[in-house]
Formats: structure tokens, C-alpha cells, sequence
């Protein structure tokens, strides 16, 4: 998750004579993540606590995107209605968040499109955006400036001469800008030694595995990476191979690059119910699901649940992703359903020449801070040991690294450099029952009991080609809640599980929740709280 707050004033927050109002219009926040708790059950969502920021008064006159990546604006929709500020995001961001907001009923009027490179000031802050190359286009660093003070932050990042969407970073614009007071900077790759892999070594790579391969392939990457779906595409037509997308997800991605005018060069694309006329050796597929999602289009295909479109051995699978930590077990379990199809599969181990990162190793952090000529340094992202890593390599190039920050940390920077200044420690919020919640059980007070009792709702769930499918018997607890028809309710939750249609077990949680609430609200004297749990059991037992 990403939430930054930067601040401008004489006064600790909290302690302004300014009043409220003067609180407000001295703070900006930059970007707006969520996460997906891999070690909960369910994967719920989890975002930012805001309760550190009503205690300090902190309220925010404006909220700034670098790039549209879910752990930069996942948590917006759920966490702007409680600040109402104007947002800048690029054009692909800005595209992304209207239809997050769109989804939750939410009013897009705030948000405004910036175009990289621009400026613009709010309050005490003059803000300018600078063109980055990421893993998603239009990504940019901010030079924000107030007062005396020049702080640059620079989001996620790397120097990418090849980057195939967009131009590479300009060393002239951020020599410019030297010297800064202050980088706040990715520290994701900073113990790796050497340079990360261009996208174009990527393109060529991809090129070369897809002309080896002689039955269908599939191609799995993450949607937002639209340099390797473009990269995929243009291997494709070199290979003569037709194009399909498979995936809502990837599917609504490519919608909004393409209204923006990127993916001009991919081929066109060929429906998912076409794809059985052709060849085995024309036929290329760009899937969601590499991180083992259980209703995302590959897991679907490693069921041989899909309605269209069926491994089979000759077949390829292609793994253009690296497994995000916490998703190993899924991913395995991914690949074990692809081998019982005799598909050959390509992936980070045997193939890392067919991913690239999307974050600076150490080479390019010495370039860069030649560049920019940074006083002090203040390393975010990744954990602890990259923070270091971070650490001590702008020490070795003489900029004061002072602070290895964590989440809630309040650090002031002036005259005298950086000092931590309080520590707030950080409670995890998820979401639940369609709101943002403390977790309880990890600090904190935990949430309210409610007076009306409490209803437990255990399901264990199967993905099916039109929905969900309760599998085995409903386990309801509510003994201490209003009597209700249990039959008429198991009824009711077996047709609303059919007509979600979502591919994880978050998305189906956060779903399901808000229904579940209006069937009690509308049979109940009382609205009890919910306790949900859901399970996904192997889709092989729905014939059993």
C-alpha cells in the first residue's frame, strides 16, 4: 500500500493556531493503495487507517496519483469520501479511478487530469510531474516544492531505454531540477547489484520463446503492463499468430489504453469464441491469472472450465510475471492443473528472460542521484533489509540517509535535515461489509459488538463458468440473532452466488456482503453483525 502525506508549516500537526480550516490547506497526500492480505481468510482487501490523520487534524486539500497501479490507487474509492479533495492523476490513472468510482456509485467530478510533465499548485505546494518509465505507462516522480524546501518523490521507477510505451527517462529533466533537499525514493530492488531488464530485452525474449512453440500459447502477465501486452502482440504478428484476450480485467486495461490512444500497433484482436477455427499455430491468447487468482481466465483453464477455449498437450503456457509474495501456493497449485493438460510451461525459473522488473537495481540509483544530486535521502518500499540496502548505498555516494522509516512514522524535515519527529503505529484496516474496518485481534480497540447479536456465515465456495456454487452444507450460527428461515435464506444466498460475477474470493467477499445485509435488513426485526467467511473448495468436487 502507498499513502504519503506531506505537510508545510511552522507547527506540529495538531498544535496550529491556524485553526482547522489552516490544518487543511497544509496538507497534500500522494497516492492511495490497497493490498491483498494473502494470510487472511478470504484475501480480503486491506488499505490505510485513517484514524492517525482525524487524531492529528490532518485533512488533506488534495490527493496526487503517480501511476495507476492497484497498490498506488486501489484503496481511492474507499477512502476519498471521507476527505472530498480534488484529485490529479495522469490520464491512465485518472481513466482507471473513474471506473472504480463508477462501480462503488461514487460521483468522478473530482477527479482531474494532469499530463505528465505539467504543474500545478495547491495550497503552500507547487507540484510538477516528471515522466518516469514503469511497468505502466505515464508513471511520474513530483518534484514538490514549498517554502524554502524541494522534495522529490519519485514513485515507482526505472531507467528503461527501451520502454516501448513512452519515451526513456530524461536525464536533462532531472538534472535540472538538482539539487533536491530531499529524494524520497523505491528501495524495492536496491540490494540487487547491476541494471534491470529493459522492456525491449523482454519484446525480443518473448519473440524468440513464441517462434519455438508449435501448438497454442498462452501468455499470462499482469493487465496494467501494457508495454508486455504490446510486446506480446507485436511477437505474435512476427510469429504469424492471431490475438485474443482473455480476462475481464485485461480486457477492460486495454479498453481504456486504447481510447487513450496506446496499443495503436497491436494486431487486431480475434474473439475467444473464434479461436476454435484456427490452427493450433495461429492461435495466441493474453490471459489474467498469473498469480493463481481462482477465477481468473488461466485458472479456469487449468480446470478446463473454460467455455471456449481447451488445453490440450502441445500447448504452451507462458508466465510473463514474477509470483508476488504470498502467492507461491496458488501459483503451484496453478501449474500442477496446467501439467495434467501436457502443456509445456515457461515461467520465471527456467525462463527469467521473459519478465523484467519495474523498479531501479543499484546501477541506476547511482545514475539517477548523480543526476538529481539529492542532500538527504529517505528510502520507501519493499521491507527493511531494501530500505538499508537504500540505505547505505546513497551514504556510499555522500547524501545523508539518516532515517529507515515504517508506516506511521512523522518526520520533519528543515534546516537541520530529517528527524522523526512521533511514531503512530498503524492497525490494519480491511474492508468489510462494504467499509473500512479495524481488524480486530491486532491491536487496537477491534470493532463494537453489536446490540442486535451476531450472525456467523461459514461458505465453502467453487468457481463455475457462470458464478459461484455453495459447496456442501450451509454452516450458520445464529443463535444469538433474530430467528430466521433458513431455507428460504440458503435458497436466496444459492441465486445471488450465481449471479456474481467476479474472479477472486476478495471481489466475491466484497460482493456478496452488501447483499447479504439488504436480504437480513429486509426479513430481520434486527440486522445482527455478519461474520463472513468463505473458503474455495477444488472445483473437481462439484461433480461429486
Amino acid at each position: 500500500m502507498n499513502l504519503s502525506l506531506y505537510g508545510y508549516g511552522e507547527k506540529a500537526p495538531g498544535k496550529s493556531g491556524h485553526g482547522e480550516t489552516g490544518q487543511e490547506e497544509d496538507w497534500i497526500a500522494v497516492d492511495c493503495g490497497m493490498m491483498i492480505r494473502q494470510d487472511l481468510p478470504d484475501n480480503p482487501l486491506q488499505v490505510p487507517g485513517l484514524s492517525t490523520l482525524q487524531t492529528l487534524s490532518i485533512r488533506p486539500r488534495a490527493l496526487i496519483i503517480t501511476h495507476g497501479h492497484e497498490d498506488h490507487i486501489g484503496a481511492a474509492a474507499w477512502l476519498w469520501p471521507q476527505w472530498g479533495c480534488p484529485i490529479h492523476a495522469t490520464p491512465l490513472a485518472a481513466g482507471l479511478l473513474r471506473a472504480k468510482f463508477v462501480e462503488r456509485g461514487l460521483a468522478t467530478d473530482a477527479i482531474r487530469v494532469i499530463e505528465p510533465g505539467e504543474a500545478l499548485e495547491t495550497g503552500p505546494f507547487t507540484l510538477r510531474f516528471l515522466p518516469t518509465t514503469h511497468s505502466i505507462p505515464e508513471s511520474c516522480a513530483l518534484l514538490i516544492a514549498a517554502g524554502e524546501h524541494r522534495v522529490l518523490h519519485t514513485g515507482d521507477w526505472k531507467l528503461d531505454p527501451e520502454p516501448l510505451i513512452g519515451p526513456p527517462i530524461s536525464a536533462s529533466t532531472f538534472r535540472a531540477i538538482a539539487p533536491v533537499d530531499l529524494v524520497v525514493g523505491d528501495s524495492t530492488n536496491a540490494p540487487l547489484p547491476g541494471h534491470s531488464r529493459s522492456e525491449g530485452e523482454v519484446a525480443e525474449a518473448l519473440a524468440r520463446a513464441i517462434e519455438r512453440c508449435e501448438g497454442r500459447v498462452v501468455v499470462s502477465c499482469f493487465a496494467s503492463n501494457l508495454a508486455r501486452v504490446l510486446a506480446i502482440g507485436r511477437a505474435a504478428r512476427r510469429c504469424g499468430r492471431r490475438v485474443s484476450l482473455m480476462g475481464r480485467s485485461m480486457e477492460r486495461m486495454v479498453g481504456v489504453a486504447r481510447q487513450l490512444g496506446y496499443l495503436d500497433d497491436m494486431p487486431p484482436l480475434v474473439p475467444v469464441t473464434d479461436l476454435g477455427y484456427l490452427p493450433p499455430e495461429e492461435v495466441l491468447v493474453i490471459a489474467t491469472g498469473s498469480q493463481g487468482e481462482p477465477r481468473a481466465a488461466l485458472s479456469r483453464l487449468s480446470r478446463g472450465r473454460h467455455s471456449h477455449f481447451e488445453l490440450m498437450a502441445g500447448d504452451t503456457v507462458i508466465f510473463s510475471a514474477k509470483a508476488i509474495p504470498g502467492n507461491e501456493r496458488l501459483i503451484e497449485r496453478l501449474k500442477g492443473g496446467l501439467k495434467h493438460f501436457g502443456v509445456s510451461l515457461f515461467d520465471d525459473e527456467n525462463h527469467p528472460e521473459l519478465h523484467a522488473s519495474g523498479h531501479p537495481a543499484q546501477d541506476e540509483l547511482r545514475t539517477f542521484y548523480g543526476w538529481v544530486k539529492p542532500r538527504h535521502l529517505l528510502p520507501v518500499h519493499g521491507e527493511s533489509r531494501h530500505q538499508q540496502a537504500h540505505q547505505a548505498l546513497a551514504e556510499s555516494l555522500g547524501i545523508q540517509a539518516p532515517l529507515t522509516p515504517t508506516n506511521g512514522d512523522l518526520i520533519r524535515l528543515d534546516a537541520n535535515g530529517l528527524c522523526l519527529e512521533a511514531s503512530h503505529p498503524q492497525q490494519p484496516h480491511i474492508v468489510s461489509q462494504n467499509a473500512v474496518a479495524a481488524l480486530p485481534g491486532l491491536g487496537g480497540e477491534g470493532i463494537n459488538r453489536s446490540r442486535h447479536g451476531s450472525l456467523h456465515l461459514a461458505l465453502s465456495v467453487a468457481a463455475s463458468d457462470s458464478g459461484w456454487t455453495r459447496i456442501g452444507r450451509l454452516m450458520l450460527d445464529t443463535s444469538q440473532a433474530s430467528p430466521m428461515d433458513e431455507t428460504a435464506f440458503a435458497d436466496w444466498l444459492d441465486d445471488c452466488l450465481e449471479e456474481i460475477e467476479v474472479d477472486s474470493l476478495a471481489e466475491l467477499r466484497l460482493a456478496l456482503q452488501p447483499r447479504l445485509l439488504g436480504w437480513l435488513a429486509d426479513h430481520l426485526h434486527r440486522v445482527p453483525e455478519v461474520h463472513l467467511q468463505i473458503l474455495a473448495v477444488e472445483a473437481e468436487m462439484l461433480g461429486k
